[in-house]
């Protein structure tokens, strides 16, 4: 039937035209911000290849309204019908031009994408008009024009009028154009999705390049624009913010976070150690046996704890891997409702371990066995300069493959490979994921954990021989005795004990420091100084005899002086533990749903949460306007 072809040609033609817009926007960019050619070289290609799922995910959306009124035109034809396509089309090609034009003017002040921040501006109008100079908004003007000119020149070419002059003739044509629509809305939200895998579509998807400018021009300006504007819709901080001066705040926080660092507490000899970090899904510490009242689970782990030297008052700094990632490598705390590695134009401004020991010679590199995409981590990664980067893409063929990533086991036999081709002195970092739900791994039918959490359980159990095969394999290597391992986790998770993350226990996960370049004196001990994952960076990074001034939140867990507490966020709200006791914050609630202070203590700790609170979320909003 000639008018189902044309629909779905017309559909086709949709998408291509949105595909071409944005990739001469890109070309736009480009010649305006004409350094990207010297950064891009040989590689400038490939912002284009790169660039083409998100492209067509963003297509997806914007085509869903069009696509309506395509179908509507194949019943009737009228001019009104027309004009009514062509106007709610015009108003979305305007919307995407209005977002281009304007991240191009602004990308020489901010050098970052167009994101929620222009909304602060645009609710001051003063102040748009007092930094906006002339040369400015002729320019921005220009370059609307010209996209507007470019999309009438595609439009005119690719869906002109004569398009939809065809009609349904018959009740068979219209039959098959209503049961054709909801295929051609699905194929919309597919696209929009990034296809039928796990994991949906991220930004992360269009970063391919440690230059950021070339990973700005890959990411479509709308999708971004878009998601920044959800995320900035999601929350309205002004609620849920305490209400605290901001100088009683700064002068809370300063005193837990300004002591003395210059401390002699070294449980690592100066020999410049390889270090390796094992970033552990979901190991609550509720579920490791030298932690809890949970047995059996971790013989492996237990026995180098034994060995190592272990922190076994840690709490992770919320409940995603994205953020447990981000607080790991760069000692970042974890805000309520917010992910830094989701504002690529924020956590540019903070250095992770890796930068921090470049300058001593370190290289470094980072593997997981599945798809870096959720929550931008593999951004986040690339961006903080580590050398290698290796996800699921990287594997040899053959392998099996979960859900979510291979085994544990093949994990750790590439990174044992990856490990042995590096160049000492080197950071590797490996992230795993058999713990991860749906607990995918290799099943022998000897799972023996049962009861509360026994899928888990079996998982770690399952993870834990894997990390023992691990260290058993890494000790016949030759880097082996001048190699620190740390074992961490990126979050907690449900146990026998604290199945539910509404209280502080369910929040506390392991750090164990484990290899021979501790200190004989120092292996088999335990701190049970209270901190969080943010703390891991600076602790560690002293201990390599490394400056860690560029750690603002993060204290050193083995200095004597350091002020034992640790903030959390949690599932809308936050939470605060010192040496006297706990308390969780809910939202919307507005009430504390555990105190486990005095009266008298309560008061004080109230008042160190909320200061954390607010000085950590105006780090956050004023990273971007360094």
């Amino acid at each position: 039937m000639k008018v189902i072809k044309l629909l779905i040609k017309n559909f086709l033609l949709l998408l291509g035209f949105w595909i071409l817009l944005f990739d001469i926007q890109r070309l736009l960019f480009s010649v305006i911000h004409y350094d990207v050619f010297g950064k891009a070289g040989v590689s400038f290609p490939l912002i284009f290849i790169y660039s083409l799922r998100l492209d067509l995910a963003t297509a997806g959306f914007l085509s869903v309204l069009p696509l309506l009124f395509l179908l509507i035109l194949k019943f009737h034809n009228h001019q009104w019908l027309k004009a009514l396509f062509y106007l709610v089309f015009g108003a979305e090609i305007l919307a995407v031009s209005i977002i281009h034009s304007a991240e191009i003017n602004a990308y020489f002040e901010w050098n970052h994408k167009l994101t929620s921040r222009v909304f602060m501006h645009l609710s001051n109008p003063d102040e748009v008009f007092r930094t906006a100079d002339y040369a400015m908004t002729v320019y921005f003007t220009l370059f609307l024009i010209f996209e507007g000119f470019v999309a009438y020149f595609l439009v005119k070419k690719l869906l002109p009028p004569h398009r939809f002059q065809h009609v349904a003739e018959n009740w068979k044509e219209r039959i098959s154009l209503t049961l054709l629509f909801p295929l051609l809305i699905g194929f919309c939200f597919l696209f929009a999705r990034g296809g039928l895998q796990q994991i949906p579509i991220n930004i992360d998807s269009a970063c391919f390049s440690k230059e950021h400018k070339l990973n700005d021009i890959s990411i479509n300006s709308t999708y971004f624009f878009g998601n920044s504007y959800f995320l900035y819709m999601k929350t309205d901080f002004s609620d849920i913010l305490p209400k605290m001066k901001e100088k009683d705040a700064e002068k809370t926080v300063q005193s837990l976070f300004n002591f003395d660092r210059n401390h002699q507490n070294f449980i690592l000899n100066d020999s410049n150690p390889n270090v390796v970090i094992v970033i552990l899904e979901s190991w609550t510490a509720n579920a490791i046996g030298c932690l809890s009242n949970t047995k059996g689970a971790t013989p492996n782990f237990d026995k180098m704890a034994k060995q190592g030297v272990l922190f076994s008052n840690i709490y992770a700094t919320n409940t995603t891997s994205e953020i447990g990632n981000t607080s790991i490598l760069a000692g970042y705390p974890g805000i309520p409702e917010v992910a830094i590695s989701l504002y690529p134009e924020k956590h540019r401004k903070i250095k992770s371990i890796n930068q921090l020991l470049k300058p001593f010679g370190y290289t470094s590199a980072y593997t997981f066995a599945g798809d870096l995409k959720y929550g931008n981590i593999e951004s986040f990664i690339v961006e903080h300069q580590f050398d290698k980067v290796l996800d699921e893409d990287d594997f040899p063929a053959g392998l099996q493959h979960g859900k979510l990533s291979y085994h544990d086991k093949d994990l750790f036999k590439f990174f044992l490979q990856e490990i042995n081709a590096s160049k000492a002195p080197f950071m590797q970092c490996a992230f795993t994921g058999s713990t991860h739900f749906p607990f995918d791994y290799p099943k022998t039918g000897r799972e023996n954990r049962m009861g509360t959490e026994a899928d888990f359980m079996n998982a770690i159990q399952y993870s834990d021989k894997c990390i023992g095969d691990f260290i058993k394999k890494a000790k016949k290597e030759k880097w082996y005795k001048n190699t620190v391992f740390v074992f961490v986790a990126d979050h907690s998770h449900g146990s026998p004990e604290f199945p539910e993350p509404y209280s502080t226990k369910f929040f506390r996960i392991p750090i164990l420091i484990y290899g021979e370049p501790i200190i004989k004196s120092k292996r088999g001990s335990v701190y049970k100084n209270i901190g969080s994952q943010a703390d891991l960076a600076a602790t560690l990074l002293h201990q390599l005899r490394v400056k860690t001034d560029a750690l603002k939140f993060s204290k050193d867990l083995l200095s004597p002086n350091v002020k034992q507490f640790a903030f959390h966020a949690t599932i809308r709200g936050y939470g605060f533990i010192d040496p006297n006791g706990s308390l969780l914050y809910n939202f919307d609630s507005k009430s504390y749903t555990e105190n486990t202070f005095t009266k008298t203590q309560f008061h004080k700790s109230k008042s160190h949460s909320e200061a954390l609170f607010l000085e950590y979320f105006k780090n956050f909003d004023e990273l971007d306007k360094k």
